[in-house]
């Protein structure tokens, strides 16, 4: 199986951030780096750069130099206490000016969001951000819509405001325990969610939460930016997405002009459940985008 815990070539690195350090993963092209582009991978609520595990080698084998980072407030990077600083428009200026310095070495930046990743890295393209593509995986137009997922993050709110990270994290194993394919996970990687989780401090949860309750849709702005910029877009899910429903995400590729893909038997994650397929999809593209 594929997961956060997927061996890969890439070194542990620190960024400079508007708030510290930003934690990442970095891994180089393979070859002569003949392409000069970094595929910037941005992972989602209450993920990290460990969610990129089984594809970083992957794209680094195909030419591309990889970064993947923990947003602030995320796993290893360094955060505010100011819970509205999580919400997508933030976050997507302080993404937008790490790859301002990525780009300030003559760099292309292709930008790709996961989920709640995906609202950050449009709001960089709101910011301005000097990239080459933008890539949106199992994300959606606006707000998480009404189904579980909304309904675990409205009670984990009220859970984190009265037992703080500590307690939420308890209401998670017990939830996970009644899941058997949970139950099957390696220990090793249970600990990792663990940890992965206490290491949140209880503002960002609290503040991206609540982006992904209440962001607005911006489709109608982003095409605007995309088009007046130039930069080329594709949407990609699973056809099996539980957040964000693989209609809302046909529908947004529409409103943007953008290539659509969708991945057979694949839930929210395709990263971890089918890194194969998912490389498949975007590196045909984003070469596709570098030689336009």
């Amino acid at each position: 199986m594929y997961s956060q815990i997927s061996p890969h070539r890439a070194q542990r690195v620190d960024l400079p951030g508007r708030y510290g350090t930003i934690a990442a993963l970095r891994a180089p092209a393979v070859g002569d780096d003949a392409l000069r582009t970094t595929a910037l991978l941005v992972p989602g609520y209450t993920g990290s750069k460990e969610d990129f595990a089984p594809m970083i080698d992957l794209i680094a084998d195909a030419g591309f130099e990889v970064l993947a980072i923990d947003l602030p407030g995320q796993q290893d990077s360094a955060g505010p206490d100011d819970e509205a600083l999580y919400r997508p428009g933030p976050l997507g200026s302080v993404l937008a000016e790490l790859i301002e310095k990525i780009a300030a070495d003559g760099r292309k930046v292709l930008l790709l969001g996961h989920s709640y990743g995906g609202l950050v890295a449009r709001a960089a393209v709101f910011a301005g951000a000097p990239i080459s593509g933008l890539t949106l995986m199992s994300s959606g137009p606006s707000e998480l819509p009404a189904g579980e997922r909304r309904t675990v993050l409205e009670v984990g709110e009220h859970v984190l405001a009265e037992q703080g990270v500590e307690g939420t994290q308890k209401l998670n194993e017990l939830r996970s325990a009644q899941n058997p394919a949970y139950a099957a996970l390696p220990q090793e990687l249970k600990d990792f969610y663990r940890n992965r989780f206490l290491a949140s401090p209880a503002a960002a949860l609290l503040g991206m939460g609540n982006g992904l309750r209440h962001e607005p849709d911006q489709v109608a702005k982003l095409a605007r930016a995309l088009r007046s910029s130039g930069i080329p877009a594709l949407v990609v899910c699973g056809e099996a997405d539980d957040a964000w429903s693989p209609a809302a995400q046909r529908d947004m590729a529409e409103r943007l002009d953008a290539d659509f893909a969708v991945l057979p038997g694949v839930m929210h994650s395709p990263n971890t459940e089918a890194p194969h397929e998912l490389i498949a999809t975007l590196l045909p593209t984003w070469r596709a985008w570098l030689t336009s």
